[in-house]
């Protein structure tokens, strides 16, 4: 079986996108799908209705580490894909995710491009599908066996921003076997409607860099909070 936990924060208009999505690439392959939302979400998520394989977790405590934690403990797979909500997967979604473990390794990221077409957002784009500073982002929906996660000991929950990076470089220390799959994921270019282009890469830069220095998670939170305007986080989206 194949796990999808997908961590939202009042998403429900993404959700409405990406259920039907993942239940028609399902077709043929045994998989279920955890949304888990998180301890403050603040529109009826959970009132999309109309797929089996869906089910629905709340969480008690904040951060997205929290909500990918507890999917992963409730899953029912021996595989664990992370997807986020606005993040559109594409048609051989779950074969490659197969094919990828069952060639040896142990974990996996896609490739993607942005919903937008743009000579900037698609040079960003270009750099997914090859190792660099940059691997093991959210977006690139990373997938890995169960049993592999747990012994990583899950994601760092007091990681409260790039908990991803911070897996990934535990992934990278342990040299667990992981491919880039080149198919590309469809993922929001939100983030650059609300910032400017030079002003979210700068800002993804800078907070790499720190990340890699060590600051501490709470100042990199703060410091994100303070540069880039994400005002999808903070209020439900309206239909």
């Amino acid at each position: 079986m194949i796990s999808v936990i997908v961590p939202a924060h009042n998403e429900k208009v993404n959700l409405e996108a990406l259920l039907p999505k993942l239940s028609q690439l399902a077709a043929g392959f045994n998989v279920e799908v955890l949304v888990c939302l998180s301890k403050d979400n603040a529109d009826d998520s959970q009132a999309i209705l109309g797929f089996e394989m869906v089910k629905y977790l709340c969480c008690e405590k904040k951060g997205r580490a929290v909500q990918m934690n507890k999917g992963a403990a409730l899953a029912k797979g021996e595989i664990l894909v992370f997807l986020h909500a606005d993040v559109k997967p594409p048609i051989d979604f779950f074969a490659d995710i197969k094919r990828t473990i069952e060639n040896g390794n142990d974990a996996g990221f896609f490739s993607y491009k942005f919903d937008k077409e743009s000579f900037f957002l698609n040079l960003n784009a270009s750099f997914t599908s090859k190792d660099g500073i940059f691997t093991g982002g959210g977006d690139q929906c990373l997938f890995i066996k169960k049993s592999v996660f747990e012994t990583l000991g899950g994601f760092n929950e007091k990681q409260v921003l790039m908990e991803d990076f911070e897996f990934f470089k535990r992934m990278k220390a342990l040299q667990v076997p992981y491919k880039i799959v080149k198919n590309d994921l469809v993922v929001s270019s939100r983030k650059y409607q609300n910032n400017s282009y030079l002003r979210v890469n700068l800002t993804n830069f800078l907070l790499v860099l720190l990340f890699r220095l060590g600051l501490a998670p709470e100042k990199l939170k703060r410091l994100h909070n303070r540069l880039l305007r994400l005002p999808y986080q903070h209020k439900p989206q309206k239909i």
